[in-house]
Order: structure tokens, then sequence, then C-alpha cells
């Protein structure tokens, strides 16, 4: 095996490397070449490093009769200078140099007489003395450059060649650093990394699995993992006390930009744990990742709100808290308006809500008003209704008549506003109206560009980087649908109270998510660890004895030999590695993604298969192949 001898920590000399002849392998990388690779007296000496660089051709120019190439590899840029003044520099059969040939070249590195400042290795250049043709290249279908602005369907489809672009191979090796930061955290505090299975059974959840068929048990099916969930409770039962894990996971549900049906989350769990265990554990593991793979210094401890707390200020569960604009309760105001519309809501258990957007009565136009109310009203609400306060007549808005006098008065001072702010509210059930202005907020905040730019490691790194713990969240919803409850987040998530004794509508449960900036970066909880607990849970769920020993029987036995109380949580490391990286979506931080419709373009996958294969498999098709 050949290994470059400078990554192997000792750097070729002059006379071993004339000594190895013609041997094409590289000393150096091209972004590595330093003044200190020069002799001190530039071209003239005959002192100056012999090296062999290898990588591609990033440009060429013939400049009055001297021919430079700029070499580029993983590292960076380096300027060559051609024997001669001729661009065919004896390839076999003459060839030419073009974009993207593959090359070697042996020379010296002497100091530049017209530095480059723009370019890490601008001082100095490589006089070249033998060049090698390693490989050519057609011509790309678009030019390898930074920020390219090619469609993303094309850079899909030759993904090899968008990942060779400078901007994409920084962000793959900020994704390496990054989760190496991590991983180093985790081993530092005495955590085992295990391996779980990649074939495993379907969830509850069938719908949203990716089924394996198999080929030695004809009509039963693997399921690739959402999550290594019920394997790292096994692991706790197991005695492993502390584990984690970068596992990949796979999940059959619609895209965003922030999500693939492939996925890979930081994943861990600790026995003989509560709440504040998990916390301190995660606070300081991302206090040496952000430190190690940023170089910046986070603030710990992260600050708390519980599920209702952030609901109620921000109206989601994922609260960006770098701006305010926060959610403020209009019902003391309601009595004295005389709007009925409000008060009807206010008898049948609903809120009033609001929020107060400074500056908005002219940041916010009387036409971008509808925007405003579609946004509510995408969300469930009915309406929104809005008033701009204004002296002596300058008021405005479809509330304007229920805002004079005493009435808005009052209302200004139950909202905090002034004159030439924007007043918007939405009456509906407790849960609509939360969600209507917790999108209508994020849609404002967009739009008038409350929150400040994220700088990501590309920059400083600095971010703003507000880190934020969520907790108590329900324990169950109810699925109109299927008229029957769903976990909130996973069955295996311990009740606040183990008693159970509360209506599933008013139940807590000890789990918790990390946000960041709005976007949500991971959700652990406590678990259950006790057989007859878990068993309430699937049968609340509607899943019966029978469907519980089918599906869960090895999880339940497991249960039953003395298991510790156990908690943990996984971090999704594309989103975080995107995040950090100043990007909003995730799909530059993989190597590999798909498409919003789940495809790779360049493999042309997923695709049809071979009759006989389907017959190995003891699988049928109900779609014609060509339909």
């Amino acid at each position: 095996m050949t290994i470059d001898a400078n990554l192997a920590g000792a750097p070729l000399d002059r006379r071993a490397l004339e000594a190895r002849g013609a041997d094409w392998r590289r000393t150096h990388r091209c972004g590595e070449l330093r003044p200190e690779h020069a002799g001190p007296n530039g071209k003239s000496d005959p002192g100056a490093q012999l090296v062999v660089l290898n990588g591609w051709v990033d440009g060429r120019r013939n400049l009055g009769g001297i021919y430079f190439v700029d070499l580029r590899d993983r590292a960076g840029l380096a300027q060559v200078v051609l024997p001669g003044d001729e661009e065919r520099i004896g390839f076999e059969g003459g060839a030419a140099l073009a974009p993207e040939y593959c090359l070697s070249v042996t020379g010296r590195v002497v100091m530049r007489e017209s530095p480059n400042p723009s370019m890490p290795t601008g001082l100095v250049e490589v006089i070249a003395e033998r060049v090698e043709l390693l490989s050519s290249s057609k011509l790309p279908p678009f030019e390898i450059k930074e920020g390219s602005d090619t469609s993303i369907d094309l850079r899909l489809q030759y993904r090899y060649l968008d990942l060779r672009r400078p901007d994409m191979q920084r962000r793959l090796l900020h994704r390496s650093r990054f989760i190496g930061a991590m991983r180093n955290a985790f081993l530092g505090l005495g955590f085992a990394e295990v391996e779980t299975p990649i074939l495993t059974k379907a969830t509850p959840e069938g719908a949203r699995d990716y089924l394996v068929p198999s080929r030695v048990h004809p009509g039963k099916f693997y399921a690739l993992p959402q999550s290594p969930q019920i394997f790292k409770q096994i692991l706790m039962v197991a005695g492993m006390d502390r584990y984690f894990q970068v596992a990949r996971c796979f999940r059959d549900e619609d895209l965003r930009a922030d999500r693939q049906p492939e996925f890979t989350q930081l994943d861990m769990e600790m026995s003989f744990v509560e709440e504040e265990d998990i916390f301190a554990c995660w606070e300081h593991v991302l206090v040496e990742t952000f430190k190690n793979a940023l170089g910046v210094a986070i603030q710990t401890p992260f600050p708390r709100l519980t599920w209702r707390q952030a609901m109620e200020r921000y109206g989601v569960d994922k609260p960006d808290t770098r701006y305010g604009l926060e959610l403020i309760d209009a019902a003391a105001w309601v009595p004295v308006s005389g709007f009925n519309v409000f008060g009807k809501a206010l008898e049948a258990g609903g809120r009033v809500m609001g929020l107060c957007v400074a500056g908005g009565g002219t940041s916010v136009s009387r036409g971008n008003i509808k925007k405003l109310e579609d946004v509510v009203k995408t969300h469930g609400a009915k309406g929104l209704a809005w008033w701009k306060p204004g002296e002596e007549g300058g008021a405005a808005g479809s509330l304007v008549k229920f805002c004079e006098g005493a009435s808005g008065a009052k209302l200004r001072e139950v909202m905090g506003a002034q004159d030439g702010d924007l007043v918007v509210f939405v009456a509906d059930s407790e849960l609509v109206t939360w969600k209507a202005l917790g999108a209508l907020r994020v849609f404002l905040a967009k739009d008038l560009g409350l929150a400040p730019a994220v700088d990501g490691v590309e920059g400083t790194g600095q971010g703003p980087w507000n880190l934020l713990w969520v907790t108590s969240f329900p324990m169950f919803e109810w699925d109109a649908e299927e008229s029957r409850w769903s976990s909130a987040h996973h069955p295996f998530t311990a009740p606040s109270d183990w008693s159970m004794q509360d209506h599933p509508s008013t139940m807590s449960s000890r789990a918790y998510d990390l946000v960041m900036n709005g976007w949500e970066l991971g959700s652990g909880s406590i678990r259950i660890h006790r057989a007859e607990t878990q068993r309430k849970v699937f049968d609340l769920l509607g899943i019966g004895p029978e469907e519980q020993q089918k599906k869960f029987g090895f999880l339940l036995d497991a249960l039953s030999y003395g298991p510790p109380p156990h908690g943990g949580f996984a971090v999704g490391l594309d989103r975080i590695v995107a995040l950090t990286a100043g990007l909003d979506s995730i799909r530059d931080v993989v190597a590999f993604p798909k498409t919003t419709a789940a495809a790779d373009l360049m493999c042309d996958a997923p695709s049809t298969v071979e009759a006989h294969q389907l017959v190995e498999l003891s699988v049928r098709t109900t779609l014609d192949a060509d339909a």
C-alpha cells in the first residue's frame, strides 16, 4: 500500500525523491505548499525543494509563452509552470491539457515573482520538471467552481463532479470534523460505541418502514430501522451502562429541505439517570464539539422551557429565541372591546392571542396583510384580525372601530402597542391559536429580517447559536383519522406520573427536545423500564396483548429481568452539521443525497429488478414495470 510520505509524518528529502525515479506518487498536497518549501534564492536556487503533486486541472493560462496550470486537490490550489512555451507537453499522442485532466507533476518549489494574496499558496509556485497524465476527462457538464449555480438535478446526476467543488469538499470535511469531535467527547465520558442491527423488525408505524424481503424466509420481511431505540434500551438491560453510536436510520416519508429517506444520528443511552444527567452530558459534549470543530465557545447551561411555556410564548415547540415577537394573551382586553367574535371564542374555551410587530404599521403594507392572513389560515385559523394604532383618526385595521377610547387604551396596555406598530390577532381553540400565530411569527421574522444572519463554519463560526431544552411534552395525541390515541414522542417514553392515573389528554411525559435557532436538533426521553407500565401504554395506544407479544415480546421479556432506570437522546447529525455550516438544507452536507422525490439521480435508484430476483425473494408486484 502506498502512503503519502508527508501524511505518514516523514516528508521525502530531495535525494530520496530523486531515488524514486519516475514514481508519480505525491509527496505533498497542492494546497500545502508554503514559502518554507522554496529555496531562499527563488527560481535560481538549486536547493529548491523537489515535490510531486497529484491533482486536477482547475485552470490554465498561456501568458507570453509561459504556460501556467492551476492544479487542484482537496487541500487547495497550486500554480504550476510547465516546461517550454507549448500547451502540448508531451502526453502520449500529443494530447493538449483540458479541464479536469488528472495529472502528476514533479517539480521544484520557488517563490513567485507576482504573488497572489487571494490564494493560501499564492507566494510560491512549482517549476515542473516532469508531467504525467494519469487520466483524461470529457468536458464536464458544468464548471467545477466554488458556489456553482448549476441546477440541483444536474449536480446530483453528476455528484462525483459536484463533490470536486471546493465548497462541497469543505462542507464534507466540516461534517467529518464535527462528528469526530462529538465521538471523542463521548469516548472521553466513558461511553462505549456499539453497533445495532440494520435488518430488524417492523415497528407499529410500519407505513414509514423500508421493508427488505428475506430470501431464506419466504414471505417474511426485515425492516430498516427508523432509530436504534429498542436495541439501545436492551443494551441498558444488558448492563452496558453508557452507549453511543453514529447510527444510520431510514424513514419512508415525504421529504423536505431538512429530511432525507436515509439519515445519520448520534444516538446515546445511559443507565441510572434522570433528565438532569442527560442534559449535563449533552451540554458537555456540545461544548467540546463546538470548541474542537468550530473553535468557538458556547454558554451552558442551556435555557429550558416546558412544552406548554414554549407554545404559550412562541406558538411552536422549537422556538427561535434569536428575536422577540412573542405571543401575547389578549383575553383581558376582550370584555371591554365589545367584539362578540372574540367573546364567543373565549366562552367556547378557546383563546384570543396576538402579536405586536414593532414598526409594523409602516413595514407591513395593507396589501401584505392578505399574506399574513393566508399564513394563519394554512395552519387552521379561520382568519386574522388586525389593528394599526394611531392618533386622531390615524388608526387602521379590521378592528379599528373596537379600539376607540378606553378600549383602545386597554389594548395598548395589554399588547404593549405604540403608534406605528401592527397588532394581529387569532381567536380559536388553544392549539390552533398557538400554531397559527407561531407560524405567523416565523413568517414575519423572515419577511422583516428579525433573526440575525448565522455566521457558520466558513466565517467565524460564531453563530449566534441559541440552544434551548424543551421539556415535559404531552404523553399522547388524539389521532382523529384513526380515532385513537397515539404517542406524542414514541411508546417507550416514560410518563411523568408512573401511576398513569390522569386522562390521556392531560398526561405529561418525560420527553425533551434540543432546539437551536428554531430547528429541532434532536429528541430524547427517560424510558419506561417497568414492564407493567409499558403494557399500560400499549393498551392506551390500542395495541392489544396478542399484538404486544407479537411485535414487542422480546422487549417486554427483557424488561422482566431487572432493567435499570435509563434514558437517552439522539441528535440529527445531518441537520446540526448543516446549521453550523450556515446552510438551511442538509443536502449539501450529505455526500450522496436523494431528491425531494426520494430518487438517486446518479445511480437511477430506486429501479425495477429482474423478474428472477423477485421470484427468488417470493415477491410479486401489483404494478406494471413500464407504467
